[in-house]
């Protein structure tokens, strides 16, 4: 009879007549090391650890402030004791383990087997990391306790974004107090490789694009909402499954990128792990979540073009291709060269403020 079978046999019979007893744990097994502890003004979202109460706690979905056991959002993954330091691979991450066969996209970060991370260069459908170094580079974490898909705030380079607080401030002087550059940065982990992909002047070059292409939706990031209300009922396809459960007129385009229709709500919920379908005023009502939807569209969607604007900017097809995927069909191809010419002039000023060149290929 083994061990474990006298021990549960013992214990019964000890509960039988009344006995305490204390059956020790197994000398082998040691508590997981902590990762880095949960703070309440911390953005995490599907897939991120932290610690708290001597136990580790995973994500299900985007969150802020949900204390962890009190919320259904945390998933309790057991005891931990020590330091953190995350699992393996390089200082303080806790990125998803990489699955074969699974789709990635540009700036996604995994886990691989051999413990170590790496971020996608280029959208692939699940190519090992070590084999497909054109479509994987390795990946190094720097403070936080690193992310997933959806990312973590900070950064996973801390005060590193290529467009510091003044410049921002610089580029638009009559922002709404909504567009926060906290709320940018708290974002930006959505997505690494944005503003992190190639030469510096390449990162600067995407992010004055992003946010050039973001100055002309917004009016220079004043407006938060569409202001024409009478397109509000337009943007529920009532033929998708799952229909407009906030309402007829509830998708309307919000935030930094102006996103709108019930789809795509559906889309960037599902990629950020938020339920955006039954709460799109959350684009509208929470910066960092309105600054992730902009970047979700830009490192994901290739609209009526033929590549996403991150891949445009990195792969050098120029800032015209994002104009493309974001509105072609309507102003490229002469469709309307006034808004296209104002898209090339914010973008023009904004490499200015940075310091770096436009590139060629402005228009399209």
């Amino acid at each position: 009879m083994s061990r474990q079978r006298i021990i549960a046999l013992f214990a019964a019979l000890a509960v039988a007549i009344g006995l305490a007893i204390l059956v020790p744990l197994s000398s082998t097994a040691s508590a997981a090391t902590c990762a880095s502890p949960w703070s309440s003004s911390t953005v995490y979202t599907g897939g991120q650890s932290a610690s708290y109460s001597s136990h580790n706690w995973l994500a299900k979905w985007w969150t802020q402030g949900e204390t962890p056991g009190a919320a259904d959002v945390w998933s309790d993954q057991g005891a931990c004791g020590g330091s953190s330091g995350g699992t393996g691979g390089t200082g303080g991450c806790s990125y998803p383990a990489w699955v074969a066969g699974q789709s990635y996209v540009t700036g996604n970060v995994v886990r691989y087997t051999d413990g170590n991370y790496y971020i996608a260069e280029h959208d692939n459908p699940g190519y090992d990391p070590i084999i497909s170094t054109w479509y994987w580079d390795p990946y190094t974490c720097t403070g936080g306790s690193g992310g997933t898909t959806g990312g973590t705030t900070p950064p996973p380079n801390p005060g590193g974004f290529v467009v510091s607080e003044a410049q921002f401030n610089q580029m638009f002087p009559s922002r709404n107090s909504f567009y926060t550059y906290s709320g940018l940065t708290a974002a930006l982990s959505a997505y690494p490789g944005f503003a992190t992909t190639g030469s510096d002047t390449v990162k600067k070059q995407e992010a004055a694009a992003f946010l050039a292409n973001v100055s002309h939706e917004t009016g220079g990031l004043v407006y938060i909402v569409e202001q024409n209300t009478a397109n509000y009922p337009t943007y529920c396809d009532s033929s998708q499954s799952y229909g407009c459960p906030a309402g007829q007129a509830a998708y309307y385009g919000r935030g930094p990128i102006q996103l709108s229709w019930n789809f795509n709500y559906k889309a960037a919920g599902d990629a950020l792990g938020i339920d955006l379908l039954h709460n799109p005023n959350l684009v509208q009502t929470d910066a960092a979540v309105a600054w992730k939807t902009g970047l979700w569209y830009w490192n994901t969607q290739s609209g009526p073009g033929t590549m996403t604007p991150h891949n445009a900017m990195v792969n050098g097809a120029g800032f015209g291709q994002t104009i493309r995927s974001i509105n072609g069909s309507i102003e490229c191809n002469g469709g309307n060269p006034a808004q296209v010419q104002s898209r090339i002039n914010a973008y023009t000023s904004f490499t200015s403020i940075l310091g770096v060149p436009t590139g060629g290929n402005l228009s399209c």
